[in-house]
């Protein structure tokens, strides 16, 4: 006989909630969980006979909504490489893309320019988000996709000269562009203000557009203006901006860059939690002291380290530290950053006491920001996930298992209004990760960045076994979908 459902025996129950766990069952049929709870092998729902559930044993195991991943720059990656194998691996199902002001749609050109070559090049094809909607859909990812709009990406289609703000006719081509990718059903706007193309953007640019998205009830994700000596007066423009337009706010990535804000996380977190106390305010984080952008020459200030992940100029010299390129050609660090451009860089500009305290904070998703088109990425596309369990929950016990998985789930569910994900609910779709909570841990490094995580057991997207475990890590079927807002389903 067919098999026609799945059920998910005697593992440690975290619906995504953040509640307590328990031991049970979870039972998933087509694309939809059935039910959850005790011993449901022997109480199936009527018309649905033992000889049609395929049982997995999960004792010793936990069993998980699939893990959203808050923060990604994978709009171009899951059609180019629709296996998804980096996300999957980590027990990933669904990316929000189109962060930091960067989205693949509504933009066509053939030369990309930073920082919108942190999506690839040759990516840029589809004039509107009903277009990218439809190449999704052709591709069939492994993962569901909920995207973002890029302010920066507006600025580049509607702006004859980025160096200055919009004026009254280009900030009604980006309203434009904007209106219709929500009605195409984009989940909100995205700014990286921070960025060079973005940063002559006065806040009201932002805000008037921001306002659009309220109307359609999406959200607004910013990578704040600074996110170093300014980082206070950033956090405020960014509420201000949210409060102004009615939208909830997620704060990109948080973080107190370099040496000289060192701790002044005792300072943001509470600021953000008095913006909290007038509106909805969320922030991710990556769970690592390094970040990753662009080759940018005002980030490298010879005190903290630099990491190469790719340049166009010298590609031999991808992995290597700015520092020893800079030995090896007798000039100072900044001088090797012009000569590699373009190109990317790690950027170890973080304390870990700082990454702890955001961690830990009750209003932060999970992200794993990872760049997937980098020669020689951060390791953070391939452990993020694994690596908050391991690190931060196994090891630093800053939260709770459950705590872990809703920081994963459905707190970021909820904050990015994705519809029935996020929880192990009857009715929900069937997106579930099957872990063991004592062996899941990252192994990519800064070194060997490319490398999957172990104690992932199996992942279902969309009902359909996806990925399994083994000495060969890999995909078995590609069911993910283009998560429009409010909804599970394609359009």
């Amino acid at each position: 006989m067919t098999v026609s459902a799945t059920l998910f025996q005697n593992g440690l129950v975290i619906d995504g909630s953040g509640t307590p766990g328990w031991t049970g069952d979870v039972l998933i049929a087509g694309d939809r969980i059935l039910r959850t709870g005790a011993g449901l092998r022997d109480r199936l729902p009527e018309g649905l006979s033992p000889d049609e559930v395929e049982t997995v044993d999960c004792t010793g195991l936990a069993i998980a909504p699939g893990f959203i991943d808050a923060h990604t720059h994978d709009d171009a990656i899951v059609l180019r490489d629709p296996d998804g194998l980096p996300k999957l691996s980590q027990g990933i199902t669904t990316v929000i893309t189109g962060n930091c002001g960067i989205s693949l749609a509504p933009f066509v050109t053939d030369t990309a320019k930073p920082p919108l070559n942190l999506l690839g090049a040759g990516s840029f094809r589809y004039p509107t988000m009903a277009a990218y909607r439809d190449a999704v859909r052709t591709a069939q990812p492994s993962l569901n996709v909920a995207a973002l709009v890029g302010h920066t990406t507006l600025r580049f289609a509607a702006l004859a000269d980025l160096s200055q703000p919009a004026s009254g006719d280009e900030r009604a081509r980006m309203a434009a562009l904007l209106e219709a990718s929500m009605a195409d059903g984009a989940h909100g706007l995205s700014s990286g203000l921070f960025y060079e193309e973005a940063y002559p953007a006065p806040a009201d640019e932002v805000t008037q557009l921001a306002r659009i998205v309220a109307r359609h009830g999406g959200i607004y994700a910013t990578h704040l203006r600074s996110e170093m000596a300014q980082i206070i007066e950033a956090l405020h423009e960014a509420g201000d901006t949210a409060f102004e337009a009615g939208v909830p706010l997620v704060i990109s990535h948080h973080k107190c860059a370099g040496p000289a804000n060192w701790g002044r996380t005792r300072e943001t977190l509470p600021l953000i939690d008095a913006l909290g106390a007038r509106q909805p305010v969320a922030m991710d984080v990556y769970p690592y002291v390094a970040g990753s952008t662009v080759l940018r020459e005002d980030l490298v200030d010879g005190v903290i380290d630099v990491m190469l992940t790719w340049s166009d100029t010298h590609p031999e010299h991808t992995g290597r530290m700015l520092s020893a390129i800079a030995d090896d050609w007798g000039v100072d660090q900044k001088t090797a950053c012009r000569r590699l451009q373009p190109g990317g860089a790690c950027y170890f500009q973080m304390n870990e006491e700082d990454v702890e305290r955001v961690i830990a904070h009750p209003r932060t998703m999970i992200g794993s920001d990872g760049l997937p088109h980098d020669r020689h990425p951060h390791p953070r596309l391939w452990g993020a996930f694994p690596r908050v369990l391991a690190r931060y929950w196994r090891e630093r016990r800053l939260f709770t298992l459950e705590q872990a998985v809703h920081k994963m789930t459905g707190l970021t569910a909820r904050n990015f209004r994705i519809a029935e994900r996020g929880l192990l609910r009857p009715g929900m779709m069937a997106d579930v990760v099957v872990f063991d909570p004592a062996r899941i841990a990252d192994t990519a490094t800064y070194d060997v960045p490319i490398s999957a995580s172990i104690g992932i057991a199996s992942v279902h997207v969309n009902g359909v076994r996806a990925y399994a475990a083994g000495p060969v890590p890999q995909v078995l079927r590609r069911a993910g979908r283009m998560l429009t807002r409010g909804t599970s389903d394609v359009v």
